[in-house]
Formats: C-alpha cells, sequence, structure tokens
C-alpha cells in the first residue's frame, strides 16, 4: 500500500474472490458460476445495445425495472437494479448501519458483510451457527442492529424457511433485515412476499448464477417504497450510470425467458442431487444444500489436501481455512459431465491415499 493510504483503511482485509486460474484449463467447480450459457435473448439483448455504447445508459433503467417488477410481482418503486447484488449490499451497509446501528451477521457465511462493516468503520456482531450450520434464529429476535444474512447460506447452502425469516424480521421492527437471495431459485423460499407486510425487510438478488449472467454483474434490491428511495439516494450520489446498456438488455432478455431459466435451474437441482448421492457412497458427510453447490466432508481426507489434490488433476473447488469449516470443501454444481469427472477424481485420490 502506500504512504497515503488513510489510517482507517490500512486494516483492510479486501474480500478475496475464488481463484481464476489462466496457467491451464480446468473443471472450474469453485465460483458458484452457472455452466449453461445465458439466455440466447439475453445474448441478442446485449449485442443490440453494443451498438449503442456511445450513449450513456437511462440511469432509471425503466424498461428492465418494470419487467423486474412484473416478474416478481411487486411495484417498480420496490425495485432496484445494481451491479450485481454486492451493490445493493453495499447501499444497504452504507444507509442503515453506522457506530450507533452495528451490523449483525453469522460467523460462517458471505465474506463480504465483514468486508464491508469493516469499509465503513461499522462495529458488528458474528453470531457463531449452531453446530449442524444452522443459523441459530433466536440469536437475531430483537436484534440491537442491521441483520445480514445469506439465505440459503453460503458456503453451508443452508436455507431458512419463510416462517423463520418472518420471525427475525416481525422482532426487528425498528431496525432493517437483509435477506440475501443469491442462491434462493435452487431450492429456496424468496421472503420478496413479505416485503408489503414489513416496510424493514430488504431482500437482494442477482442474475450471477440462475440466470447465468456472472460476467454481466446485475443485481437486484426488492424493498419498501422508502427503502428503495433510500438506496437511490445513495446510487445518484455515487454512480447514477451504474448497470450498463449491455447488461441491461441482456437482463431484460434474461427475465424474458423464463423456462430457459427455469430448466437450467432444474437441471442444476437434478445435478446436486447425483453429486450429493455420489459423494455419500463414498463416505462423505453434507449439509442440506439449498443451493448451486455442496458443502462436503469425508473423514478419509482433510478439506484441504482434497482440495490441492483435485487442483492437480485440473478440478478447481473451494476450500476455506476457517477453523469450523476446514474440513468442508464447497463444489459448485456444474453440468453433469463435470460432475461425474470430478466424482471420478475423487474416486482417484481416495484410492491414491490408501
Amino acid at each position: 500500500m502506500s504512504k497515503f493510504l488513510t489510517q482507517k483503511l490500512q486494516g483492510l482485509t479486501p474480500y478475496v474472490p475464488g481463484e481464476q486460474p489462466k496457467e491451464r484449463e480446468y473443471v472450474k467447480l469453485n465460483t458458484n458460476e452457472s455452466p449453461f450459457p445465458p439466455s440466447d435473448l439475453a445474448v441478442e439483448g446485449a449485442s443490440e445495445y453494443a451498438k449503442k455504447l456511445y450513449l450513456y445508459p437511462d440511469p432509471d433503467l425503466k424498461e428492465l425495472t418494470n419487467a423486474v417488477a412484473d416478474y416478481y410481482g411487486v411495484g417498480a418503486e420496490n425495485v432496484i437494479l445494481t451491479n450485481g447484488s454486492d451493490e445493493v449490499l453495499n447501499f444497504a451497509f452504507s444507509a442503515y448501519c453506522d457506530k450507533d446501528t452495528p451490523a449483525i451477521f453469522p460467523n460462517i457465511t458471505y465474506g463480504f458483510y465483514k468486508v464491508f462493516a469493516e469499509l465503513y468503520g461499522v462495529p458488528y456482531t458474528e453470531i457463531p451457527l449452531k453446530s449442524d450450520f444452522t443459523v441459530a434464529l433466536n440469536d437475531y429476535i430483537n436484534a440491537k442492529g442491521t441483520v445480514f444474512i445469506a439465505n440459503p447460506n453460503a458456503p453451508t447452502g443452508i436455507n431458512l424457511t419463510i416462517d423463520e425469516i418472518e420471525k427475525i424480521v416481525s422482532s426487528n421492527k425498528e431496525r432493517v433485515v437483509v435477506i440475501d437471495e443469491a442462491y434462493v431459485d435452487f431450492g429456496g423460499q424468496s421472503a420478496i412476499k413479505l416485503i408489503d407486510k414489513y416496510d424493514n425487510l430488504l431482500v437482494t438478488q442477482t442474475f450471477s448464477k440462475s440466470r447465468s449472467m456472472a460476467g454481466a454483474r446485475l443485481g437486484m434490491g426488492f424493498g419498501s417504497k422508502g427503502l428503495i428511495e433510500d438506496l437511490h439516494r445513495i446510487r445518484y450520489s455515487t454512480n447514477p450510470y451504474n448497470v450498463n446498456s449491455m447488461t441491461a438488455a441482456a437482463g431484460l432478455g434474461a427475465i424474458k425467458d423464463d423456462k430457459y431459466f427455469r430448466d437450467n435451474c432444474s437441471k442444476i437441482i437434478k445435478n446436486r442431487e447425483y453429486t450429493e448421492t455420489e459423494l455419500e457412497k463414498l463416505g462423505f458427510t453434507l449439509t442440506d444444500s439449498k443451493a448451486n453447490f455442496v458443502f462436503a466432508k469425508s473423514d478419509k481426507i482433510d478439506g484441504k489436501t482434497l482440495y490441492l489434490k483435485l487442483k492437480e488433476k485440473g478440478v478447481l473447488v473451494r476450500h476455506f481455512d476457517k477453523v469450523e469449516i476446514k474440513d468442508y470443501n464447497r463444489i459448485t454444481v456444474g453440468s453433469i459431465e463435470q460432475m461425474q469427472y470430478f466424482i471420478s477424481m475423487v474416486k482417484e485420490i481416495l484410492k491414491e491415499i490408501k
């Protein structure tokens, strides 16, 4: 770092994205991307708007906002579109957390929550998961801060029910509760249906996973009119052109191609079930994932060794060094061919260590 960096940022530990190595071709199961290309309608839309890049995008994103609102059965005033769902989270930390309003989130969850808290100098509390990696629901009742919960959680994939989410939201009516639904389309239940009932609920989703647009960077936030106005206030004070024209057009095409979206989600769920079954046959312990990844450990090989040996064989998975989960690896669910290859490499490794 330079000598000019402010003192408050010198101790900041940035978020670490999944590996993107270029030295060889890998079966890439480490960053929860979709194995499927984006919808043809998304590609056509982006291609058409590539011809218009000399113009600024519509800062209000009216066409896409209306399409998203119609799709999810909410008003346009209840939707904000952002540069990935991380930007919604960024806005939420800026808007609803300060020295008097700490952030509250699980100790094992999406790593960006801690980064945002430290970036903004916000005090935060990390609530331990239960021994089975489920969220300790009662610890969030009447919370003394802004609550952030990924549902399904990452990297465990474990899902809270709508009733459980509502219990948290209804007990914190004077605080905002943020439910991060990046993985909800793979078996979870969305809390969007609750935003008309609770003005303190903010729900985030993304086009990255289930709609195959990780490279486009498009996220969504859903909430009461007041919450969305808050976030737009920040957006217009930082970057009103936060979503580029090609991404917006691709997003519109993706929303229109609902069958393609649903078919791909079904395939990933089916491939997840195949992977879980095969790993269980090999003696692995798994969480009950409702995401596009599985979270698994073996008593025959430690998590980091398995991760390294898979990498040697051209398969990337995600390993975390945190003590509570160091025996596990998070494995993105890819195509059936990718998952079959992954299983074959795991079998090969287990034979080698005997």
